[in-house]
């Protein structure tokens, strides 16, 4: 005689949907589990807004400008302090854009007198002139875009400690000690950055700035004069930083499958009652009328793309499934029948996929449950197009039904 707990069993788990559903994890509760999937591109994230991935940068340094009689100058007369501030923002993990402030005080020699010192640079006579010091203030406003080449070449990666950002740029710079200049200017360099905190990174940033042979205020027959800026500094990254992967969220409906817990349950403590009442030498009559159960509803598990392991949720629907078969009428063959979805992977893969996800069940409920082999049948699709709901992930499955 089949226990009634068990028929009750099989009667509510051939009403159960075993889809797996898509779902935001929203108001998740016991009723319901989400599963998150994320995706192992390494190039590819979620695009944030507007407001993300901005930062302000601030260094100082040396530097050093090439006109047309520095280079007689030793490298301690002819460096100068060097200022930088910038605002920038990250539009993707590859490539961002910053407006730069840069400025201070540029060293040189003169030989006509422009921006002197009025001290002679002893020893350098030029076409039969002593040359002078010269110091002059500036400052360069310029636009970079910016290619973090790690996350170009081996893709996003939040706690990188070293990235290395090439970058060119145009700007206006002037001079503005008597005789000012104002200039057009493109500029190039290596932003180079090092992680010690998840908001704040030491940079180093070498560029070379390139300007027109006037602003200096000696003219020298060049096509134009260049200024080299080493600077070490800090990056602030404002919230909100870095990216996010892509993820999938599928989100189960447990409310049957509990459901059918506490339905078992209560049936157990029925029958532990009625044993009760048996061994108590009740005289009352007690008689269970027992129908085989034919489980026509299929019983459906879905798989990742390209998988075909099942989920611990998966086995446990099946294990229940597996006490229904073992207990229903010798007659019924159960038929477990796979599917891929036609949309991903070529045929030859989706047919090799849809015969290894209806293996899987077979082998769970054989191998796990002990279910006779002899009713089970296997059977499998190859790729079809979307079953239920116009959604591939409910085609990427393996159904059982009992006839």
């Amino acid at each position: 005689m089949i226990p009634k707990t068990i028929i009750a069993a099989g009667m509510l788990l051939a009403s159960v949907p075993a889809f797996a559903q898509t779902a935001e994890p929203e108001n998740s509760s016991a009723d319901f589990t989400d599963e998150v999937t994320y995706s192992e591109n390494k190039h590819k994230v979620v695009t944030n807004t507007f407001w993300d991935n901005w930062f302000i940068s601030v260094g100082g340094g040396g530097q050093i400008y090439f006109g047309d009689h520095d280079i007689n100058l030793n490298f301690g007369e002819w460096i100068s302090p060097a200022f930088d501030i910038a605002v920038g923002k990250w539009f993707s993990p590859e490539v961002g854009v910053r407006l730069m402030y840069s400025g201070g005080a540029i060293r040189g020699a003169t030989q006509d007198g422009t921006h002197s010192l009025g001290s002679d640079i002893k020893g350098k006579p030029q076409q039969g002139y002593w040359l002078e010091n010269s110091r002059f203030g500036f400052f360069d406003v310029h636009a970079d875009v910016m290619l973090n080449l790690n996350n170009t070449i081996a893709g996003y990666k939040e706690n990188r400690i070293y990235t290395i950002s090439p970058y060119v740029g145009i700007g206006v710079m002037r001079a503005y000690k008597a005789p000012t200049s104002t200039e057009f200017a493109v500029n190039a360099g290596l932003f180079n950055s090092f992680r010690v905190a998840k908001a704040l990174d030491v940079n180093l940033d070498i560029r070379g700035t390139m300007v027109s042979d006037r602003f200096d205020g000696e003219f020298g027959g060049r096509s134009g004069e260049g200024l080299l800026t080493a600077s070490v500094g800090v990056t602030y990254r404002f919230k909100e930083r870095g990216w996010e992967r892509p993820k999938t969220v599928i989100r189960h409906d447990n409310r049957a499958v509990n459901d059918l817990k506490d339905q078992i349950e209560a049936l157990k403590a029925e029958n532990e009652a009625l044993k009760a009442a048996i061994a108590e030498g009740n005289e009352t009559k007690v008689e269970t009328i027992i129908q085989k159960v034919n489980v026509a509803s299929p019983v459906m598990v879905t798989f990742k793309i390209g998988k075909s392991t099942l989920a611990r949720r998966d086995r446990a629907v099946l294990g229940m499934l597996a006490e229904v078969i073992k207990n229903s009428d010798e007659s019924i063959v159960y038929t477990i029948t796979g599917y891929a979805d036609a949309g991903t992977g070529s045929p030859e893969i989706n047919e090799r996929l849809s015969r290894e996800r209806a293996e899987a069940v077979y082998d769970c409920l054989v191998n796990e449950y002990g279910v006779d082999a002899a009713k089970l049948k296997v059977d499998y699709k190859g790729g079809v197009e979307n079953m239920f709901y116009d959604d591939p992930e409910l085609s990427r499955a393996a159904i059982t039904i009992g006839r």
